[in-house]
C-alpha cells in the first residue's frame, strides 16, 4: 500500500491490517481504505487527494485540546487558560489545568482560538451484587390480557411474580426500542427504526387512562379490535390492531407536557413515513433532511399525525415507568439491550444522518463462525463528528435507554472501540476496522450508568480482544460468559470454577440454540433442512462429538446421572452455572420450558421464524412451572429466603426422554 495512504488512513484511525480470529495478519486491499477513509469525508481517490486529506486532517488534529477531552476523575489536566461551564451553568475560570476536583459530568471549554467538550469520566461503577434472574425477549411473552404480543404490564406482571415467587434480583430484556413500523413491521429488536424511542406495539391497550375516560361504546369498539393469538406472532396484525385502537383512543386524549424537539422530530418522521413509505430515502430528495423548511410545513400540515406518534411514545414512557417501578424491590431491575445500530432507513438515521457515516455498513470480518463475514446494514457513528457535537447523540441515546431501567446490556460491546465498516455495495470481507475513542465511549457509558446507579453488561463473546474485557472490569463492568463458548485452550468445557467472576452467565443467547435444541439435535436438523450447512453430515458428526462431551463433563462433575431425561440434563447444565462465580446468572424459560426453536436463526430472513416464535407458556404458568421453580431454588443467593411454597397446580409437564452420552444415535444431531 501507498505509505502516504497508510499514513492518511492510520492517522484517520482506519485499520490497513488486522489480525484475523486465528492471529494471523490480513492485509486490507487499498481500494476498502479508500472508500472507508470516505465514510468519514476524507477524499483519497489520487495521491493530490491524499496529500490534502492529510493536510486537513492534520490541522483538524492539531489543535491545543482535541474537540472532546476524556479526563478521569481526580485528574488534574493541563489545558490552556479559558472558562469551563458545567452542566448547570456554573463557570469558572481554568488557568493552565483542569482541576483534580471537578466531579463526574460533562463540561464546555473555551479557550483563545477553539473551544472543546470536556468529560470527566467517574471511575469503577458500584459492585454488581451476585444475583440471578431471567432473560427474556419481550414480544414472546403472553398473558390472558396481552394482544397477541408480550406488553409493558406482561413484562410488569413477570418482574412482579419473578421477584416475589423466585427471589429474582434481576429481568434481562431484550431490545424494547422502536421498530420501523412499516408496513411491513420490522420484527427484529435488533434492527430498531429508533435506539431513544420505544417499541409502541407493547402497550397495554386496556391500561391506557385514556381508555378509562373513554365512554362505553369507545371502550367496545377497542375491545373488538382485539387481535386472535397466532402460533407466530403476526407483528403486522398486532400494529394495524393497535393503531386503529390508539387511534380511537386518541380523541380522548388527555394533557400531557408539551412534547420536547427530540419527541417531535421522532413523531414527524413517524407521520412522514405514513404519508410517504417507511424508507426515508426514498421520499421526496427535499423531506430527506430533518432540518429542512419543507419537512417543517410537511409537519405542519400532519400536526395531528405528529401529536399522535408523540402521545404514544408519552404513554410508552408511562408503562415502562411502570415497570422499572415494580422492579425496584430487585437489587438489579430491567437490563435493557442496546442493539449495535440502527435500521438505516428508520427515524435515528433520519435524524443523526450528520453523525452516521453514509456509504458504508457495520458487520464483522470473516471468521470460523461465519466464513463469509456478516453484514449486519447498520450505518455505523462517525467517530470524528461524535467529538466535534460533544457525543451528544450517543449521550441522548443512552440517557433515553438507561431513563427506565436497572441497567444495560451493550450488545457488541467491542464495537465500542472498533467496528468492521463494509464499503455500500462490497461483502463483508470487503472491510476494514474503524477505529473509535474507547475511552470517550466507555467514560460516557460510565457516566450515563454513575448517575443512574445502573449496571453494565457488556456482550463481549466471540473475537474480542483482551483489551475490551480489561477496560470493562476496570469500570466495574461485567463482561459475558456462555455455556456453548465456555472453553479452554485445548477446547474442551471450562471447569464452573474457571468461569470469570466479572461476567453475567447464561447458556445461550437469542442468537444461539436453546438448551433443548442443542440437547436433541433440531439446532442442527433445522440448518440442515433450510439448505444451510456446507457439509450436513460432518456437522452432525461434530454436532454428536460436542454434544456427547458435555454431558460427559456434566457427569464427570457429578451434575448428571447416566439415563438422564431433558429436563434433568437442562438442570444439570444449570447447576454449573450456580457453581461459577459469575456475579450474574441468567436463565432462558425457552430453555427450562424445552422449546427447541431459538428466537433467531442468523443467515435466515423469510425461511425461518426469527423474532416471532411465543413462549410456550403464559407469565402466570412460566413462574408456576416446576421446572422453573427447581432452576430458582438453585440459583438464587444462599441469604435469600425459601422460595414461596409451590402455587398449587403447578405445571410439572413431562419432558421427552434423552439419551444417555454413551447412548447417542449416529443419526442425533447437535449444534455445531
Amino acid at each position: 500500500m501507498d505509505a502516504e495512504l497508510a499514513e492518511l488512513a492510520d492517522a484517520a484511525g482506519v485499520a490497513t491490517e488486522y489480525r484475523d480470529d486465528l492471529d494471523r495478519p490480513v492485509a486490507v486491499d487499498p481500494e476498502v481504505v479508500v472508500a472507508v477513509l470516505a465514510g468519514l469525508g476524507l477524499d483519497a481517490a489520487n495521491p493530490r487527494a491524499v496529500r490534502a486529506a492529510r493536510a486537513e486532517l492534520a490541522h483538524r488534529q492539531a489543535a491545543p485540546v482535541p474537540a472532546t477531552l476524556t479526563v478521569p476523575a481526580g485528574t488534574a489536566y493541563p489545558v490552556p487558560p479559558g472558562t469551563l461551564t458545567a452542566a448547570d451553568g456554573s463557570r469558572w475560570r481554568i488557568g493552565d489545568a483542569l482541576p483534580a476536583s471537578l466531579p463526574p459530568g460533562w463540561y464546555s471549554l473555551r479557550y483563545t482560538g477553539g473551544e472543546s467538550t470536556v468529560l470527566v469520566a467517574p471511575g469503577a461503577l458500584a459492585p454488581v451484587p451476585p444475583c440471578w434472574g431471567l432473560a427474556v425477549q419481550p414480544y414472546a411473552l403472553h398473558s390472558a390480557r396481552s394482544w397477541a404480543i408480550g406488553e409493558y404490564a406482561d413484562l410488569r406482571e413477570l418482574v412482579a411474580a419473578s421477584r416475589a415467587q423466585l427471589c429474582a434480583d434481576v429481568l434481562v430484556a431484550g431490545p424494547l426500542c422502536a421498530p420501523r413500523l412499516g408496513p411491513p413491521v420490522e420484527p427484529s429488536p435488533y434492527s430498531p427504526a429508533s435506539r431513544r424511542y420505544a417499541n409502541p406495539l407493547y402497550l397495554r391497550i386496556d391500561e391506557l387512562p385514556e381508555y378509562a375516560a373513554a365512554d362505553g361504546p369507545t371502550r367496545r369498539q377497542v375491545d373488538a379490535l382485539r387481535p386472535a393469538a397466532t402460533p407466530l406472532i403476526d407483528h403486522d396484525a398486532v400494529w394495524a390492531a393497535k393503531q386503529a385502537a390508539l387511534s380511537l383512543l386518541w380523541r380522548h386524549r388527555l394533557p400531557t407536557a408539551p412534547p420536547d424537539p427530540a419527541l417531535v422530530q421522532y413523531a414527524t418522521w413517524c407521520a412522514l413515513a405514513e404519508r410517504y413509505g417507511a424508507d426515508w430515502r426514498r421520499w421526496p430528495s427535499e423531506l430527506r433532511r430533518p432540518d429542512s423548511p419543507a419537512v417543517r410545513r410537511a409537519a405542519a400540515g400532519l400536526a395531528d399525525r405528529v401529536g399522535f406518534h408523540a402521545w404514544v411514545q408519552r404513554r410508552c414512557a408511562d408503562q415502562l415507568a411502570a415497570v422499572d417501578a415494580t422492579a425496584g424491590a430487585m437489587a438489579v431491575g430491567v437490563l435493557h439491550d442496546l442493539p449495535v445500530g440502527v435500521d438505516p432507513a428508520g427515524a435515528d438515521a433520519w435524524a443523526l444522518q450528520d453523525v452516521l457515516a453514509g456509504g458504508v455498513s457495520v458487520g464483522a470480518p470473516p471468521d470460523a463462525f461465519t466464513a463469509a463475514g456478516q453484514d449486519w446494514g447498520f450505518p455505523p457513528w462517525r467517530p470524528d463528528r461524535l467529538a466535534e457535537v460533544g457525543y451528544r447523540p450517543y449521550r441522548q441515546m443512552l440517557d433515553a435507554l438507561l431513563a427506565h431501567g436497572g441497567g444495560l446490556r451493550v450488545d457488541h460491546v467491542a464495537g465500542l472501540f472498533r467496528l468492521w465498516w463494509i464499503p455500500r455495495g462490497g461483502s463483508p470481507a470487503d472491510g476494514t476496522y474503524v477505529r473509535y475513542d474507547a475511552a470517550a465511549m466507555l467514560g460516557a457509558l460510565t457516566l450515563a450508568a454513575y448517575r443512574a446507579n445502573a449496571v453494565v453488561v457488556g456482550e463481549d463473546l466471540g473475537t474480542v480482544e483482551p483489551a475490551v474485557t480489561a477496560a470493562l472490569a476496570q469500570r466495574g463492568m461485567l463482561g459475558c460468559e456462555v455455556l456453548w463458548f465456555a472453553r479452554d485452550d485445548d477446547g474442551r468445557p471450562l471447569p464452573p470454577e474457571a468461569w470469570p467472576e466479572r461476567a453475567m452467565a447464561s447458556i445461550s443467547t437469542h442468537d444461539l440454540p436453546t438448551a433443548a435444541g442443542f440437547l436433541t439435535g433440531e439446532a442442527v436438523r433445522v440448518r440442515e433442512r433450510l439448505g444451510l450447512l456446507a457439509d450436513p453430515a460432518a456437522a452432525r458428526h461434530a454436532a454428536d462429538a460436542e454434544r456427547t462431551t458435555l454431558l460427559a463433563h456434566l457427569t464427570r462433575r457429578g451434575l448428571l446421572a447416566p439415563g438422564a431425561d431433558l429436563d434433568d440434563a437442562i438442570l444439570a447444565m444449570h447447576t454449573l452455572l450456580h457453581r461459577t462465580p459469575c456475579r450474574i446468572k441468567v436463565v432462558a424459560p425457552a430453555d427450562v420450558l424445552g422449546e427447541l426453536r431459538a428466537p433467531n436463526l442468523p443467515g435466515t430472513t423469510d425461511r425461518y421464524p426469527n423474532w416471532r416464535i411465543p413462549l410456550p407458556a403464559t407469565v402466570t404458568e412460566l413462574v408456576g412451572d416446576l421446572r422453573l421453580r427447581r432452576v430458582a431454588a438453585l440459583l438464587r443467593p444462599a441469604t435469600t429466603a425459601p422460595l414461596p411454597d409451590d402455587p398449587a397446580g403447578a405445571d410439572a409437564r413431562p419432558a421427552p426422554a434423552m439419551p444417555a452420552p454413551d447412548a447417542v444415535p449416529d443419526n442425533r444431531t447437535r449444534e455445531d
